[in-house]
């Protein structure tokens, strides 16, 4: 078997190991749809599918399941997967992955540590993600258990660093899903792109009016548009909008897809939760 081929057989252990110890549930459920395609995307052959669905992750905090697959991400042969996955375990603050952040601090490759580190910080771990900024900024190791001597090397060469500046691991603030890339277009195409952040900051607005406005969101023109809407919505936490979202599981944009599988996640567990108090009360 293959590097990639491996790893997915790995992914999928660990994931149905996880599902054995959740309830059943209809297959026919949006949730259990949209568990299918953030799995198939986590064993995905593309190197981009299983990045952009384990970077989507990030919007499920407090999600055993996902955390168990984006530490399993950890371990992936690319090291774009790897700097997702680390990126996610941040986002959705998954404190009890701060040793796996640690050791990720030692991969071979600098995003991944620069990914691994922004989120240690996010973490609240912030002497190990502090030594790296220091190696990062100094190109010297602070301490022993800094960056290797081949990343502080990388860290002394301007052109290298100009790469990877802040465009990798710090960088996918503040998309969750869809990522530095998709902030690297925007400023492409547009300067200032008002209606993606819009759409980002108003995900706690109570209005109805701005739930409605954001729902119309997902279905613009611009794909990143489109999904800083869904991830807003997600954040929004109304489970209410979620057939709205799951509209847009056949996106054109791999990016909304994942996104919405993972929106729907969220807002289906928030639903369940609300239903069981109910019927407590």
């Amino acid at each position: 078997m293959s590097g990639p081929q491996l790893f997915a057989v790995f992914v999928l252990s660990s994931a149905i190991g996880v599902a054995f110890a959740q309830q059943p549930e209809d297959i026919e459920t949006p949730r259990h749809k949209a568990w299918d395609m953030l799995q198939n995307a986590a064993m995905s052959k593309q190197t981009i599918d299983r990045t952009d669905g384990v970077r989507a992750l990030g919007l499920l905090s407090g999600d055993a399941r996902a955390r168990q697959i984006a530490e399993d991400a950890l371990q992936d042969p690319k090291p774009e997967v790897r700097a997702a996955a680390a990126t996610a375990l941040g986002q959705m603050h998954a404190t009890e992955s701060i040793p796996k952040l640690q050791k990720a601090l030692g991969d071979s490759k600098v995003p991944v540590v620069m990914a691994a580190a922004h989120s240690l910080r996010e973490l609240k771990d912030t002497s190990d993600a502090y030594a790296v900024y220091f190696d990062l900024l100094t190109g010297n190791r602070k301490t022993g258990d800094g960056l290797i001597a081949s990343q502080v090397e990388t860290l002394k060469n301007p052109k290298e660093l100009a790469k990877i500046g802040f465009s990798e691991g710090i960088g996918f603030v503040p998309f969750v899903g869809i990522g530095w890339d998709a902030y690297r277009t925007m400023h492409k195409k547009d300067p200032n792109p008002v209606r993606a952040v819009a759409a980002t900051y108003l995900a706690h607005d109570p209005d109805p009016a701005t739930a409605r406005a954001l729902v119309a969101a997902t279905g613009d023109r611009n794909w990143i548009v489109r999904a800083a809407a869904i991830e807003a919505i997600a954040q929004r936490g109304d489970p209410s909008l979620a057939p709205k979202v799951q509209l847009r599981f056949s996106d054109r944009n791999p990016k909304v897809r994942y996104s919405a599988a993972a929106a729907v996640i969220r807002l289906s567990a928030i639903g369940s939760a609300k239903t069981t108090k109910k019927n407590e009360q």
